[in-house]
């Protein structure tokens, strides 16, 4: 496009809703996000979905039998950055008094000597809101020196197989996008919309930038920073996919305008960790962008992969979970900001998952 024929170009702000999702097996966790499946049911952490079908088991009947946390319990085996499978240690001692969890009447080696203690399954400890309790060494008129009662122990809670209080290694995660800002420009004379990527301007803000050319090339600048902060360390795959239409009503034929994904190790739990940046787009389907700027738009965020003890992370089917979709404001919200429907518009946007 020459100079002489100027090019509209609008920012089109998100609308950003966040879900906290802790899923329970019961699949309540909190507001539904619309056709996006229910993100690891009970079923979901049974053997049959968990990596090279291991022998790996959680007996749901006996999971909260105190008499059950000293038979066939097996610590997580370990998942690496390779994709291996590392089969768990071996624990000393016997089935009885495994010297890493100092059950009490367990033998111990000097009197007054304090321990932790854990009378529960080798995969809850301390994860989420487990926390091992402490033991001390006493003399026993029977049993000589033995661990006494174990004091101050949180087990996970009856009933839960999801979120902080299932006490897994992984329970949630936070994806974070500091600009999820496309920007729309019509070429009249040709009757065709175009959408790309806004970009960082000198003010620390993002803008859309002058167009002198249609159509218009993918800016080179990023289109947003990207950061992640899991509860456990492991593997995932994070996308954003920009698509066509309404995201309290998603259909699976929704266009797709951008897609952007990381595969990427999480090496330290708990810890935030910049991702690669979004590089900058622009949409080839004009035929979407013109949907996009009739009916509206969302960004989903999704994510698969599986912990650093193997656990899968994923919809519970072996799919991307969809945990978070983002709306877009109308266009015309560039000039009315303070309006109702616009003053909660942002450029960033987060999901926890």
């Amino acid at each position: 496009m020459n100079a002489d024929k100027p090019a509209s170009a609008l920012c089109l702000s998100a609308l950003v809703t966040v879900f906290t999702v802790l899923a329970a097996c019961s699949g309540d966790f909190g507001p539904p996000i619309p056709e996006s499946g229910n993100r690891r049911d009970g079923g979901s952490k049974s053997e049959a979905n968990r990596p090279d079908a291991m022998t790996f088991v959680i007996d749901a009947a006996s999971r909260f039998r105190s008499d059950a946390f000293f038979i066939n319990d097996p610590a997580p085996p370990m998942c690496g950055p390779d994709g291996k499978m590392t089969p768990p240690p071996k624990v000393e001692g016997s089935a009885d008094c495994p010297e890493d969890k100092n059950r009490e009447g367990c033998e111990c080696p000097k009197a007054g000597e304090e321990a932790p203690c854990w009378p529960g399954k080798r995969i809850n400890r301390n994860h989420g809101i487990c926390v091992d309790g402490k033991t001390r060494c006493t003399q026993t008129a029977e049993f000589g020196l033995a661990w006494g009662a174990c004091e101050n122990y949180v087990l996970p809670k009856e009933g839960t197989m999801q979120g902080p209080e299932a006490c897994l290694c992984f329970s949630k995660g936070k994806w974070e996008l500091s600009n999820l800002v496309p920007c729309i420009v019509e070429d009249a004379e040709n009757n065709t919309t175009y959408l790309y990527s806004s970009r960082p301007d000198a003010s620390g803000g993002y803008s859309c930038g002058s167009i002198t050319d249609l159509p218009p090339s993918a800016p080179t600048e990023i289109w947003s920073t990207s950061r992640l902060n899991v509860d456990c360390a492991g593997q995932f795959e994070l996308c954003y996919t920009l698509k066509a239409g309404r995201a309290g009503a998603p259909k699976a034929d929704d266009c797709t305008l951008t897609r952007r994904c990381f595969d990427v190790w999480y090496g330290q739990a708990g810890k935030a960790q910049n991702l690669p940046d979004l590089p900058g787009w622009v949409a080839t389907d004009t035929t979407c962008a013109e949907r996009f700027k009739s009916v509206g738009g969302y960004g989903e965020m999704s994510v698969r992969g599986r912990s650093a003890e193997c656990e899968p992370v994923d919809d519970g089917n072996n799919k991307a979970y969809v945990f978070e979709r983002t709306t877009y404001c109308k266009p015309d919200c560039n000039e009315t900001p303070d309006s109702a429907e616009c003053r909660d518009c942002s450029v960033s946007g987060a999901g926890d998952f």
